[in-house]
Formats: C-alpha cells, structure tokens, sequence
C-alpha cells in the first residue's frame, strides 16, 4: 500500500492557471509561486464580490483518536465528489502548522486519493503565511520591550506584559523563559513566554479580518500589556500597526492549489481548533462561496471545539451561515471512546462500539441544537467489519440523521458520491434556521457555563482564583459582550483526555481567561491545555528526510 507522500508525489497537477481557469480567474489576478500555487489577487475578489453565493458545507468530527479520523481527507474527498456529479465545488481549508508535521500526526493535506497539492510544499512552507505570521508577532513583541527600554513613555508595567512571542513549532522548554539577561543595553530582566504560531492572536486575527483596513483596525486593539495603572496598553499605542501591516501585506491574500482530481482548494490560515479558533480564513471561505455552487470547508478537531467556535465565533463574527453540517466518525473512534486501547483499534468489538457510540451521538444533538441539517460521514477503514457499519448506519436511521460510508481515502471523489448526495438531499430538505449557542449581551460567565453545559455535557463550572481575578477585570474593561473561544483537550468532551464517550458528573476547571480585543473574543483556558505544545518520545521528524535530488520522504 502506497502512502499518501508517495501518491502525492506521482499525481499529474495541472497548471495552477487551469485550475484558476475553473473559477473564473485568468493569468493577471494571480501572484504565482512556482507553477502550483498561487495567491488570489486583490481585484479578482473584488469583482467575484456580485457573485451569488453558493452553499456552505461544513465538516467537523467526533472526539478523535490521537491519530485523527481523517476529518480534511473526507472534505477533500466531498469535495471532489460534487464535481463527479456535476455540481460545482470549491474546498476552503486551513493551512498545517509545522509543529504537528514534525510532531504527532504528521501532515494535514488530506490522505489517500483524496488530498490536496502539492502535498510536501502545503505541509512545509508553502507560500511563507505563517512565517510572516510570526514575524508580525514578534516585531510586536520587540517593540514591547523596546518602548521599555528607551524610557517607558506609556508606563508600561514590566509585571503585567501580556503579548507573548512565538515560534511555529512544538518547542516545549519556551513555554516560559527569562529574558533581558546581560548587560544594561540588553533590556529589562522579566520572565517571558512562547506560544506556538497558530494559537497567537495575530493568527486569529488575520483569519477573521475581511480586508487589510479591518486587519490594521483589528491589530491596533491588541492589548498588549497593563501601565502602572492598570489600563491596558495597545499595539496601536505602541505603534506597531503599520509595520505588522505591512508584513502581512501578501500573507493575507488567499492560496490556491488544487486537490488529486483538480478541483481548486483554498487554503489559507491556520489556527489550532484546541487552543485556538480553529477556522481557516474568513477571506477564503467568502471567497470560495463566490466561486462556486458549494463551498466545503472544515472547523478542526471535534464538533465541541472546531464546530462550535466556526459556528459561535466566525459565523457570529463574519455573518457567514452553513447550510449543512457534516460530522465525520470512524468505527477506530468510537470504539476508542468505548474504551478500547489504541493498539488494539483494529479488533472488532461490537460491544465497544455500542458503548461508544454516545460520543457521536453527543455531537449530533449539539450540532441540531444549532438548527443545522446535520449528515454523519463514515471515513470508511478496511479493518471496519459489516457488522460494525451496520450498526452506526442504524443508530444514525433511528436518529433522524442522515448517513453516508465515504471511501474516499482509497477511492477518492467516487468513494464520497454517496455523502454529496446525502449532504444535498440534507441541504435541499432543510426547513431549520440558524442560531448560535449563547447571545452577545450574557456575562462572560454566563457564556462559558452555556457552551460548557450544553456542548460539553458538564455539570458547571470551577474558576481558580486567578481566573476569577481576570474575569472581573475583563468584564471592568467593557468586553463582557464578546465570544468565548474556549481552550481544551481535543481527545475528551470534558477538558480531561482520560474521559472518554460521553462523560458526566464532571466540571470543566478554568484556569487563565484573557481577551484578544483585536481577534473579538475571550480566551478561556481550560485543565491542563497548553498554548506551547511538546513533542512526543518518538516525533515524526524522525522518519523525514530528503534525498540528493530534493525528492522528500517519511512526511505522513
């Protein structure tokens, strides 16, 4: 069995012009990076804006198995199915950090021969976004530390510095750091802290901003520290903006490439769903709806975090709204959340998965709850036994929901035909209407109990006495009517890892909340998540290498 690099590597791509060409995008509204990839310009979005828009599609999963249940490869995947059956699709999904490629699960263009590429070129560098990412952070930070240091105009106390720097990889030992060691020209000595790329408040920023005037706008109101006063210092009192800006000038325009059967992908930002937002960029998404009569895109991890944040926070923020909502389950996970060991994933255990099953079927209420047509996708494995499909396929039946297998690893966009049928059967019978969990005007409080309550399935809620402080003082600030984007285990309805299914009789435990006023929403970190995170006894870097002649193995 080939993997999915080795299938990527012998895929004939067109030339990203014939893939722009499908969209109505010629040669001029197109910054090309080399002959697959290029960045849509400017006036080629302003001139699709009169387009109707087509359809949203959005696909999230259950509470997933280390691995992943191969949530981008089933987008991927539906995706290439519309266009078999003659509908015209687009994909929109996020860009991979390089600290999972290097890390756990390795990359995130999708498997199989349901994949977007290039593969190796998305999952490395691609076309330099979250580099620049990076460097508009930590421009940011240095000018912190430099206001400090050339006389502190702003009062800024040295305690209470806020903006943290941060790396596009799992680094664990920067978690916290001291810096300013040395002499009197090296700074002021404080502790500091690292946080990776994709879970900075500059990547959520430049996910959510529709335009380079609401980035600049949204990059001022980063508070960045507290003077000696209390008040909050901002980026745009700093005076940081315009060259932030201007690094992320090309950043923000979106990237296209195509997937193994050439229908064009947009793929731009990249936010963890765990510690982060979790949504690719609202530019893309509308975008895409643009181009074609359905856009699918995807919200990461678990419909409890991916989902509800593209739902809570993105559509709230960008007035986006699905029209159907696909949740992708695997018969590995659900026998995992049954209690089964990851090493023995592969046995049939029916009653495993009957014990299981709660967890897709927690994600199913809580998506209905949202008003939105809800299809479960079976991201079918060649050790799943009949008897085990049969199973899920009846539970969804009995349910109400719909149900399709999707093959689409093995067989790409024909091994998905059975799902776009499904979802447009979904799309075209919904009479529900959209609405989001909680509403603008709820205390902070009020809104972290509802999504812990009704999406988690907790009991309440416990602050430690710090966040109680932080709570009071964000509320005293005047942003009691913001979002909640909430800080979790990806592995776990509830913030422990270990409580798998559907657990009960628990409480989620938030230890830090903080707002990124320029993102629009409040952070609310939960149990022992880490926004920094490590990697594991035996990473996949270890198996990636690249020969003499730049051909690139072991990258998933």
């Amino acid at each position: 069995m080939k993997s999915d690099i080795e299938i990527a590597q012998e895929a004939k791509l067109y030339p990203i012009e014939d893939i722009a060409a499908l969209v109505g995008a010629d040669r001029d509204d197109l910054e090309l990076y080399g002959k697959y990839k290029a960045k849509l310009s400017d006036e080629y979005l302003d001139r699709i804006k009169s387009n109707p828009n087509g359809k949203l599609v959005l696909v999230t999963a259950i509470n997933p198995t280390p691995a992943g249940e191969g949530k981008t490869t089933v987008t991927v995947g539906l995706g290439q199915a519309f266009n078999r059956i003659g509908k015209k699709a687009v994909i929109a999904l996020r860009e991979p950090s390089l600290g999972p490629c290097f890390g756990v699960k390795g990359g995130a263009a999708g498997g199989g021969m349901s994949q977007v590429v290039p593969m190796e070129d998305l999952n490395l560098h691609f076309t330099g976004d979250f580099h620049a990412i990076t460097s508009a952070n930590n421009l940011l930070a240095a000018m912190i530390d430099n206001h400090i240091q050339q006389g502190n105009e702003l009062r800024i106390d040295s305690r209470q510095i806020t903006w943290k720097r941060c790396l596009d990889m799992n680094d664990r030992v920067l978690r916290n750091v001291v810096v300013g060691l040395g002499n009197k020209t090296d700074g002021f000595v404080r502790e500091d802290h690292f946080v990776i790329s994709v879970a900075s408040e500059i990547m959520a920023i430049f996910c959510l901003a529709e335009n380079m005037k609401d980035l600049k706008a949204r990059l001022s109101r980063i508070i960045v520290a507290y003077d000696l006063d209390g008040n909050p210092v901002t980026a745009g009192q700093i005076g940081a903006v315009g060259a932030m800006a201007a690094l992320l000038k090309d950043a923000i325009k979106p990237n296209m490439i195509q997937t193994l059967e050439h229908t064009p992908a947009i793929v731009h930002g990249g936010p963890f769903a765990n510690i982060a937002h979790g949504c690719n960029s609202v530019r893309a998404t509308k975008a895409a709806l643009k181009m074609a009569d359905y856009c699918i895109t995807e919200a990461g991890f678990g419909a409890d975090l991916g989902a509800e944040k593209f739902l809570d926070i993105k559509c709230r923020l960008s007035g986006l709204k699905p029209d159907a909502v696909v949740i992708v389950a695997t018969v590995r996970a659900l026998k995992y959340n049954g209690g089964v060991p990851k090493a023995e994933l592969s046995n049939p255990d029916l009653e495993a998965l009957k014990k299981g099953i709660c967890n897709l079927e927690k994600h199913v209420e809580n998506l209905l709850g949202y008003g939105l047509p809800v299809v479960v996708a079976l991201n079918q494995f060649v050790t799943d036994t009949e008897e085990e499909i049969g199973f899920i396929r009846s539970f969804c039946e009995e349910k109400g929901t719909g149900f399709a297998l999707a093959n689409v690893w093995g067989e790409g966009g024909e091994g998905g035909i059975e799902l776009a049928n499904k979802v447009i059967e979904a799309i075209d019978n919904n009479t529900s209407d959209f609405r989001f969990l909680y509403e603008d005007d709820l205390k902070i409080s009020e809104k972290i109990e509802k999504i812990a309550t009704s999406i988690y399935g907790a009991d309440g809620v416990e602050y430690s006495s710090t966040a109680k402080k932080q709570l009071q003082k964000i509320s005293d600030l005047g942003f009691d009517n913001l979002p909640i984007c909430m800080a979790k285990t990806q592995y776990s309805l509830s913030d422990d890892a270990a409580k798998l299914g559907r657990p009960k009789n628990f409480k989620i435990s938030i230890r830090e909340i903080y707002v990124s006023a320029g993102a629009g929403f409040v952070v609310a970190i939960t149990g022992d998540i880490m926004t920094m995170p490590g990697l594991p006894k035996k990473p996949a870097a270890l198996s990636i290498d690249v020969d003499s002649n730049g051909k690139i193995t072991g990258l998933f």
